[in-house]
This record gives C-alpha cells, structure tokens and sequence, in this order.
C-alpha cells in the first residue's frame, strides 16, 4: 500500500474475511481502499464514502484537511470531488481543526477529542509517506498514523499491556489453537521493539526487550542477540538483517479456526497496535482443516521470514533425469569373451534398475533433452563414460549388511586455513581451496601432473603419431601437486569440471576463477559478486556452472560467458551453498536466512522454498534419481526433502556440530553426513525414502509427520583423528572419500 507523499489510504470498517483460495493477504482485501495521489484518479467504488455513516464524512475531511494543510490541493480537489462533498465543506474556518479536536468542520460535524481518537483507529496509511514528513508526526497527532509503517499511533507504555495481553490470551485458548496461534509471537515482539526504537522510546523498548525476548523460542536466540544490539533509530538504518524483516512479510501458516479466534479476540479488545502489525507485516496463510501440532510447526518453522508460503511449492518441478546417450561398451581385453557375454548383461542389469537412472526409457518426470541447451558429448567425453560403465559393473552394493569402507584424506599442517576440497568424478585427483587465497592440486593416482609444452616445442610434435597426446606433456613439470596463484582473498569455494580439464574456485575476493589443469593457469576471472563467493559448482553436464555469495544472490555462469546468464535473487542472507541437480535444468541453494530454495535455470524462478533449518545451511546433496534433496546445517540436523511434492519428509538427528558435507551413495542406499564434531555417519537411504508417504492432503497443508527414528536410520558413526570433514566422494565403485584439516 506504497504511496505518493500527501495521498491517502482510507479503510472503512475493517472487513479482513481472508479470501477463498485459502490465501490469507490480508492487505489485498481489507475492504475498499481508497488511494488517491496528486494526479491520479481515485479508484472506483469510492464515491460513496461521503454518503456514509457521519464518522467516515469525519474521518474524510480530517483528512482532506491535513492534505490541504499540506498545500496538497490537486489531491484535495480530486478526492473532494470523487467523494461528492460540496465545495464549501473545506472552508477556511473548519481549516484549521487542530489535533485536539476543537475546531468544528464543516459539514457540521464536531470533532470532538473523543471521536478523535476513534478516528484514528480507523485510518492506517502507507509507510513511504513516513520518511518524506517525519518531523510531522509531534505537532499532528490526528494525523500521527499517516506517517510511518513504524511510526504507527500507540503510546508506548501500553506496549507491554498489548503484549501480554495477547499472550495471556493465547496461553488461555484450547491446546488444539496455542501452538498455532503462538507463531505470532516472534513476529509481532520483533516489530513492537522495532517500533518502539524507531520512535526514540529507548528506555520502553529496552524494558520490553528484557521482559519477553525468554519468551521467544530457542531457535531465534542468534537473531534476539542481533536485535538486542540495536537501541537507537541511528542503528536500524544500515542493519541488513533487520531491513528485510522489515520489508518481507513473515508468513505463518494458520488454519482458519485459530486465525478467525485471534482475529475476534483482537477486535473485541480494540487492540488496533498488534491488528495494524499484523496487516502490516505478516502474511497469514490460512488453510481449511485441523490445527497443526507444535512439533509440526517446530518442524518448519525457524527461517528469516517465516515459512513458505504454500503456493511457493505448487510449481510442477522436472526432477526425473536426462536419457543416457546411447554408447556401446566394447568389449574388454582382459575378459574372456565368453564370461563377458555371460556376465556382463547380467552384472548390469539389476545395476539399472537399482540406479533408475540409466534407463533408456524416458522418465515422465524428466524434463525433455532440449529443455536448455547442453553441451555436445566430445569423443574424450564418450571414453570416460565408457570408462564409467566399466567401473560400475565393479561396483559394490551397498546397504545396512554392507557398508562402503571410508578413505580419510587428512590435510596435516594446513596452517594455510583448509576451507575447500573437491574430487574429480574418477577420484583422480584432489583440489583445496585455502585461506592463503592459493588453490592446490594433487593427484592421488600414480600419475603425476605434468602441463602442456610451451608453444615453441609443441611445433616440432609429430601430429599425425599415436601418443600424440602423451606427447604433448612436458615430462620436466611432472609433480605429485600444483598451486594455483591468482585470487586475492580466501578460497571459500572449488569444483572440477565433469570432464576433468578445468577447475573453479571462488574467493574473498568477489571473483571466481576458472582454472585450465592442461597448463595449470588462470583462464578467466567471473566478475559480478560485489562481496565473498561462498560456493560455486560445475553443472553435471559441464559449460554451465552457479555460484553464491554474500550478496545474497546466486548467479548462473556459462565458461565462455562474462556475464551471468541468470541472477537468482530472493534469499535475505548469505547464499551460503549451491549446488545442481543431476538433470543440469534446476539449481538448489542454501542460505544463512536459513532457507533452501530450488530454481528452474530456464526461466529463473524460484520453484521451491523449504524452511525448517534452525541455523545457517552448508551442505546440499541430491539423491542420484533426482527426487530427493538432502540438506545440512549449523543446528546439526540433516533433513530431507521430496522434490515433487514440496514436502520435509524426514529428520536425521545424531551430529552435535555443523555439517559441512554430504552425499549419497552411487546408487542412493545411503547417505553419508560429515561434520565439524569430527565424524563420519551414514545413514540408510533406502529406508528412509521407503517410509515416505505423500498423499495429496499432506501435500496441500503440511501436515507433515515427522518419526524420531534416526536411530534406526543410523547405520554408523565414525570418529577422525580431530580432524573436522569438509568434504565427501563416493568412487564409482561406491568406495567413500573424505577430506579435512587435522586440527591439532
């Protein structure tokens, strides 16, 4: 309800029936509103507000009073007529009505104090209005309310009487509404403590602050510790975190019995300070049905701003995968050719099935091939998935009876700051990212890496010979590692590409850099992030690649582009993790607002937003058939998710610190968490996604049920050496890796 300084929002008997849809935006239906700017004509079904009842003649030319007051007189002229009042109703005597109400308007209508009052409750106007003509608000208090969303009417003293009024309200209303209705209560403390710190009453709000801020639950103590910090109006202008609490609505999903009860019980006690912040800033969304329970709620709740609301999870999201080229496996040397014949096919094909993935058919949840352009396959690409295909006949089942063994790949003396590590496809080789803003290379085959010949002696190669591209390696640079110089800050974040022949990372510094492992240089610097880049990743199918950072944007990047080809922007925080689904057509990212959101990378919207994280997330894995998403966080909970339905469907509890890393198993049986508490655990996949059901009413209100059975699910912790993990690799042969710092 932005608007031009001097025009007006009237609301005439408040009628806030929440629309059908189940929707609850309030603001879109609060009865008529009438908003009129200079020059502009007032909306339609407005002209008969001068007809009305006495009290909105009053409530008109209190108002039209203070435009004209203001020199406003196109806006006067234009609403005076829209309304039908006669010309003279604005004389100069009735003018000059002061606040206190003496003066008399004309029309004959006395504004006595009473009314005045009365009359405020009833105008609530927008909050541009406010930062234009804040030194108003002291001599008008009539028209006080027509200033800021902050500087709303209310005499701060009655604050804590409003407050604990609502709560002794709430603690009295049957069990089936509290949990419910006590969502309010964060929302509603936050901005009665903004307002009262916007407004200058800093002894108030302190006083307010220390009285309810235990009330609040315990997952909000990070953002309480932030809020507590800001006592002046000085502090609130440059405070990012508290900008978007104030510019994003938070949405709470209440079902319509406890939302109609906390609506009656507001009008009836004349409560207008919470009804206005209630308009104002949350957004309610109503569903017809049963209350949810507090462990439900808990489950959900926790974000920045709220939950999501459930039209955010309605879009149809493709999340079946791409069909495999078709490529024929030759056959192998070393095999005899009979046990192959009868091998083979018989090793692969349970293989399939289990994987789901390499199916020939096309999934009618996949997107189609074209769906966004991809790379073409080169013929190296082609011998590396026959290569693929040969490991993954040798790949090993995994499952409860069988567990993968775990290889630790222990960083010593790192006193460089380890901060990032990645894998090749084929574990061949191994990148950290460090803080001494270097990037290293190792190789952890018997291989060593040698770069390409400088120009002169590639010349004098014989091209047409069959080593050629043995030949092309100068044998002198061959090491077991390589550093990488070029960033200028810490390297937050690193990824290879599928193909092996780049490398990215992402700095302090605002860039990321693309690295060519041929001849171990800088290819390209990616300038867009204006602050530190947390995360980037290579698309699974290579040219594409997303990155995050902390201006709270994440950027999708083609390598021969310099610009971004897609921004996608809606996070309130740090954009801490990224990650791409193996369809290469969605990207998900994780942010410190504590928010997962999926993005379709074809068209840029956000297709999926999950909150229920009580901390910041750090680590996102999709399941390799691209139906689930696994996320991890600072609260040191894994949670699950169905992509399809938009749903939480399982929590995995066990880590008592951060998770930094985790991944699924080749073939999805199980998921591996690694965490700054210094463990490895796996959990059973299979079973997990077995004990999900998603009927459609689940679906449409949330109502999820969440079973404590970590437990069973927990197939096996294992401890390092103090050595926190950073990252997880599955080999082809579903071998495990893992990587971290020993932290003496």
């Amino acid at each position: 309800m932005a608007a031009v300084q001097g025009s007006l929002v009237e609301e005439k008997d408040i009628k806030t029936e929440p629309s059908n849809d189940g929707g609850g935006n309030n603001n879109a239906n609060d009865g008529r509103v009438l908003s009129t700017s200079p020059g502009s004509s007032a909306s339609s079904g407005s002209n008969k507000s001068a007809t009305g009842a006495p009290e909105d003649q009053q409530t008109l030319l209190a108002v039209l009073q203070f435009l004209r007051k203001n020199n406003l007189t196109e806006s006067v002229e234009i609403l005076r007529r829209e309304a039908g009042l006669p010309e003279d109703s604005l004389d100069p005597k009735g003018g000059d009505s002061s606040g206190a109400g003496s003066g008399s308007a004309a029309g004959g209508v006395d504004l006595e104090g009473g009314d005045a009052s009365s009359l405020l409750s009833r105008v609530t106007v927008s909050s541009s209005a406010a930062a234009q003509a804040p030194n108003k608000a002291e001599d008008q208090p009539d028209v006080n309310v027509v200033l800021s969303a902050y500087s709303q009417q209310g005499d701060p003293a009655l604050y804590e009487v409003y407050y604990s009024g609502l709560k002794k309200f709430i603690e009295s209303v049957l069990d089936c509404h509290r949990a419910e209705l006590s969502q309010v209560f964060y929302p509603l403390f936050v901005h009665m403590y903004l307002e009262l710190v916007y407004n200058n009453h800093e002894s108030e709000a302190k006083a307010f602050f220390e009285k309810f801020s235990g009330d609040q639950e315990c997952y909000y103590e990070d953002d309480l510790r932030v809020l507590s910090s800001l006592t002046k109006k000085e502090h609130m202008r440059g405070n990012e975190t508290l900008l978007d609490f104030r510019t994003s609505k938070f949405v709470l999903r209440i079902s319509r019995d406890s939302y109609q009860l906390l609506k009656r019980h507001l009008q009836e006690r004349q409560n207008n300070q919470i009804w206005n912040i209630i308009q104002e800033h949350l957004y309610i969304d109503i569903f017809d049905g049963m209350p949810r329970s507090k462990s439900q709620i808990d489950a959900m709740s926790g974000s920045l701003a709220g939950e999501a609301k459930r039209e955010a999870n309605k879009a149809k999201v493709y999340y079946g995968l791409l069909k495999e080229p078709e490529i024929e496996l030759p056959l192998d040397d070393e095999d005899e050719e009979a046990e192959n014949e009868e091998g083979k096919p018989k090793k692969k094909k349970p293989k399939k099935d289990s994987m789901g993935s390499k199916s020939k058919k096309q999934d009618p949840n996949a997107p189609s091939q074209t769906r966004i352009p991809l790379p073409e396959l080169k013929d190296s690409d082609k011998l590396d998935k026959i290569m693929y295909m040969k490991e993954a006949t040798k790949r090993i089942r995994l499952g409860p009876d069988n567990l993968p063994s775990i290889c630790f790949y222990t960083f010593l003396n790192a006193y460089q700051g380890l901060t990032a590590v990645d894998f090749t496809d084929d574990s061949s080789l191994i990148a950290g990212g460090f803080a001494d803003s270097t990037v290293r290379v190792w190789s952890v085959t018997p291989k060593k890496l040698r770069r390409v010949k400088s120009a002169a002696d590639l010349n004098l190669i014989d091209k047409e010979s069959d080593d050629v591209l043995e030949r092309i390696m100068d044998e002198k640079t061959a090491s077991e590692s390589k550093i990488l110089y070029g960033h200028s800050g810490p390297v937050y974040g690193i990824s290879f590409s599928p193909d092996r022949n780049y490398l990215l990372s992402s700095s302090e510094d605002g860039t990321i850099r693309l690295w060519s492992l041929q001849t171990f240089t800088c290819l390209v610097g990616y300038k867009g992030h204006n602050y530190p880049v947390w995360d980037t990743q290579f698309s699974p199918h290579g040219y594409y690649f997303i990155s995050g950072g902390h201006d709270r944007v994440a950027r999708l990047w083609a390598t021969d582009h310099y610009q971004p080809l897609r921004m996608f922007s809606g996070h309130l925080a740090d954009v801490t993790c990224t990650r791409f689904h193996p369809n290469s057509n969605y990207v998900v990212t994780g942010s410190s607002d504590r928010t997962i959101r999926l993005w379709d990378v074809l068209s840029g919207n956000c297709v999926r937003i999950f909150t229920g994280h009580k901390g910041p997330i750090h680590a996102l894995a999709f399941s390799p058939n691209g139906k689930f998403l696994a996320s991890g966080a600072t609260d040191g909970r894994v949670l699950l998710w169905d992509i399809g339905h938009g749903l939480m469907f399982g929590e995995l509890k066990g880590h008592t610190d951060t998770i930094y890393s985790l991944r699924f198993s080749r073939d999805g049986e199980i998921l591996a968490s690694g965490s700054m508490d210094n463990t490895v655990r796996l959990w059973d996949a299979t079973k997990a996604f077995d004990d999900l059901e998603t009927d459609d009413f689940t679906a449409a209100t949330g109502h999820i049920h969440l079973q404590d059975n970590s437990q069973e699910l927990l197939l096996g912790t294992y401890m390092s050496k103090s050595t926190p993990v950073i990252h997880l690799h599955f080999t082809r042969r579903n071998l495990l890796l893992a990587a971290g710092a020993y932290n003496p």
